[in-house]
């Protein structure tokens, strides 16, 4: 059974960091891309980043600059690295796996909170 477990949100002043992390197991099927979305209260999930496999990139424009995807292919990790916060950042941040063969899967969400 695909499990996808993310870490890292919480609360941040405006300016600060933070790091969310989202480790996929429970398949053999191989991964192609891995991304993050996060949902604010009251609107629609949006996408943040994406990477494919090749390690290519991209990122919703309102975080440019500021967030930075990677992915560890031999933990089935992706990460998103948030710098230069804003309050208008807060929102529940999922990440979404898709597999080769399988499907795309989300996970469980983590709350990020940006105020001072």
């Amino acid at each position: 059974q695909v499990q996808l477990v993310e870490s890292g949100g919480g609360l941040v002043q405006p300016g600060g960091s933070l790091r969310l992390s989202c480790a996929a197991s429970g398949t053999m099927f191989s991964i192609s891309a891995m991304g993050w979305y996060r949902q604010a209260p009251g609107k629609q999930r949006e996408l943040v980043a994406v990477i494919s496999s090749a390690t290519s990139t991209n990122y919703a424009d309102f975080v440019k600059g500021r967030f930075t995807i990677s992915r560890d292919n031999s933990k089935n990790t992706v990460y998103l690295q948030m710098n230069s916060l804003k309050p208008e950042d807060t929102a529940v941040y999922y990440c979404n796996v898709r597999f080769r063969g399988l499907g795309e899967y989300w996970g469980q969400g983590t709350m990020v909170t940006v105020s001072s």
